[in-house]
């Protein structure tokens, strides 16, 4: 004999839909005062980072979306923060620039009021600090990456404050065909060359791939002896030129089939109205 589960056993196993009832109540009650439930934002971009041989590469595509809107197609995605750290924003594009500029600021009076240049380790504590403070309300994923005395160091920062420590990462919405690159061909303590063209296929990989993401490959490259920034490193989706004529002379399609519907006109009312010249 089968019994069934009685209403008031607890779920030992399976998915949980208890809050489902909840969710559909409180959606309800905000569409009959007037309020909608807030939805997810569909965001675009591929940023990615590496440690080298002898520092870290950033690298990112140049595509602002609005939607399904291209917005721009030279978007700098690649931010300052400090003078040998630098930081790849994704997400919403104003929040991240936002961020990127408030952190660099308190950066700076950091370094005047300590004396001493900044650590990659504690441009990260800030800014996982900060975003934490917002609950995820700040959409921007970040890669920040920068040499200081002790090495090259990357950390990817998360919208609601979350961070990891990796000598590869990726970010945004092309994250998936960008990382598998780098899982494919990473290797410790790699040259520079080698490291560039690395990050330069996995922000091509990401371009392909992902339809918010586009245009032209950025990369910053952070030494020991400095910052170089390769802007419009690579131009992987440059626009074809037409070879061919697409005009078509009247004719060039048979017509199968034709057929004409005269549409009748009856004059309802007619008037004749002089317009005064003088």
């Amino acid at each position: 004999m089968l019994h069934s589960a009685k209403p008031c056993e607890i779920q030992t196993g399976g998915f949980c839909f208890e809050n489902t009832r909840r969710n559909a109540v409180l959606e309800s009650s905000l569409s009959e005062s007037g309020y909608k439930a807030p939805g997810a934002r569909k965001t675009g971009t591929t940023i990615a980072g590496i440690v080298f041989k002898d520092g870290v590469i950033l690298g990112a595509d140049t595509r602002a979306t609005d939607d399904m809107v291209v917005a721009d197609k030279n978007c700098m995605k690649i931010h300052f923060i400090a003078p040998n750290i630098y930081c790849c924003g994704a997400g919403v594009a104003a929040d991240a620039d936002v961020t990127t500029q408030i952190m660099s600021s308190n950066v700076e009076l950091h370094m005047l009021n300590t004396g001493r240049p900044a650590l990659v380790t504690m441009v990260t504590r800030q800014l996982k600090q900060m975003l934490f403070r917002y609950q995820g309300q700040i959409g921007a994923s970040l890669i920040v990456g920068g040499v200081d005395v002790t090495g090259p160091q990357l950390y990817s920062v998360y919208p609601h404050g979350s961070y990891d420590k990796l000598p590869f990462l990726t970010m945004g919405s092309g994250a998936a065909a960008a990382v598998s690159v780098f899982e494919d061909r990473f290797k410790p303590n790699m040259e520079l060359e080698e490291a560039k063209q690395l990050v330069r296929e996995a922000i091509t990989a990401g371009i392909f791939c992902d339809l918010g993401s586009g245009s032209n490959v950025d990369l910053c490259i952070i030494t020991e002896a400095g910052v170089e920034m390769l802007r419009g490193y690579d131009k992987p989706a440059m626009k074809g030129k037409r070879e061919g004529q697409y005009r078509y002379k009247p004719g060039t399609t048979a017509v199968l089939t034709k057929t004409v519907t005269p549409f009748p006109l009856v004059v309802v009312d007619e008037s004749v109205q002089i317009m005064d010249t003088e």
